[in-house]
């Protein structure tokens, strides 16, 4: 196998087992609740402590990823998520899940950026849309597999037998660190530093070290929050509204999960090609542009065919850009503060992002689903705009000299 497929399986694999470690706490939360006889509001805070986590992790872990290496560092986050996963199968209050989760959302924030550094310093440029894609879908994968083990041990073994099975991972991270080396790119950038005894600055601050860094910066995030906003709003809220406005029952509900995924994974599999073959600004523009119509109309959806027909459409361009984010922020920032870059972005994203859901539910309880549905609209607009202004990307060297100045 050439390097480059070594690469993808490696990401894909990570995100896989990423997602289903989060979804793990979707599936057992009413067993949690129960079992430490705790509120909702309570159990809710448990996905924001793991968001928190995800956003240190991101940060930590992507400057020692451009520090030390990217295999290197990509398996240490492994190992720490899965960690963190399977002590929270042995807490014994809410304050020790608190803190598992934390340790867990750590090393998932840290692995996610690495992975997309190593696809994009492997793949030629016009391959790295569809390389993003192979390794975004990994995350769908990861919902699967926790519902089908989700399914098999909730019920026989209880919710801590669950997040025993986040001790796997442990067996990933070893064949990854055997088997893969250290991106090209990375190695030869830290033999031309050796070479010239550069001395960089804290990786942070390259990322607003001049104007036009900065404002790349702020963009993207806005971008990346939108992304996560919107899949939040919708993935959590949306099989309630559903039922509420449509008469739609808990099966239903299921079928129109089921439905969304497939036409979200679909999406991310076209977006890569659309953006490698049309550039990220025309791609980006279209499924923006296309996801504020689909999720203003699909209020409007009505009958059993126009909601499942619906929902595929939506979950297809408003998630489908996911799959292009590791790309296009990996193609604004040199290697030395590549990984950093991709994970304090996107997991800025989650973190603002995934409080999403509780304006929706207010929007939800104070007026109607049309309104929830026009906010979600609104905010793939501004995050049109947004991409429209963003600058033609300059040059690896250039960027790297701004970042080093």
């Amino acid at each position: 196998m050439n390097y480059r497929n070594k690469t993808v399986i490696a990401s894909v694999a990570g995100l896989t087992l990423e997602g289903m470690d989060i979804m793990f706490i979707s599936f057992a939360m009413s067993m949690i609740i129960a079992n430490f006889n705790i509120d909702l509001a309570t159990g809710g805070l448990i996905s924001s402590i793991t968001n928190i986590g995800m956003l240190a992790g991101g940060v930590i872990f992507g400057i020692m990823a451009d520090k030390f290496g990217r295999v290197k560092v990509f398996t240490y986050t492994i190992i720490l998520f899965a960690i963190g996963t399977a002590l929270t199968g042995l807490a014994t209050n809410i304050e020790q899940v608190y803190l598992f989760r934390f340790i867990a959302g750590l090393g998932a924030g840290g692995e996610y950026g690495i992975g997309m550094a190593l696809v994009a310093e492997a793949w030629p440029k016009n391959k790295q849309g569809r390389a993003s894609s192979y390794v975004s879908v990994g995350a769908q994968y990861g919902v699967i597999l926790a519902a089908l083990l989700s399914a098999v041990i909730l019920p026989t073994l209880g919710w801590r037998a669950l997040f025993f099975v986040g001790v796997l991972p442990v067996i990933f991270a070893f064949f990854v660190r055997r088997n893969l080396e250290e991106s090209p790119e990375w190695v030869a950038a830290q033999n031309e530093k050796k070479v010239t005894n550069k001395k960089e600055k804290g990786k942070l601050v390259q990322l607003f070290k001049t104007p036009r860094t900065a404002f790349t910066t702020i963009s993207l995030a806005i971008m990346a929050t939108v992304q996560i906003a919107g899949y939040n709003g919708l993935m959590i809220w949306l099989p309630s509204m559903l039922q509420q406005s449509q008469g739609l029952s808990v099966s239903g509900s299921a079928l129109w999960t089921i439905s969304t995924a497939v036409g979200m994974i679909i999406g991310m599999l076209t977006f890569g090609r659309f953006m490698d073959r049309f550039g990220a600004k025309r791609s980006y523009g279209i499924f923006l542009l296309a996801s504020a119509a689909a999720v203003f109309l699909y209020s409007y959806a009505e009958g059993s065919a126009g909601v499942l027909i619906g929902g595929a459409i939506v979950g297809f361009f408003s998630n489908g850009m996911f799959a292009g984010y590791g790309a296009l922020i990996s193609s604004y920032y040199p290697v030395s503060i590549r990984s950093t870059a991709t994970n304090t972005i996107f997991n800025f994203g989650r973190a603002i992002g995934g409080l999403s859901p509780i304006l929706v539910g207010y929007i939800l309880q104070t007026y109607d689903m049309t309104a929830a549905m026009t906010y979600l609209a609104i905010l793939y607009c501004i995050s049109f705009v947004v991409m429209i202004s963003l600058k033609k990307k300059q040059p690896s060297m250039a960027i790297e000299r701004d970042a080093l100045a």
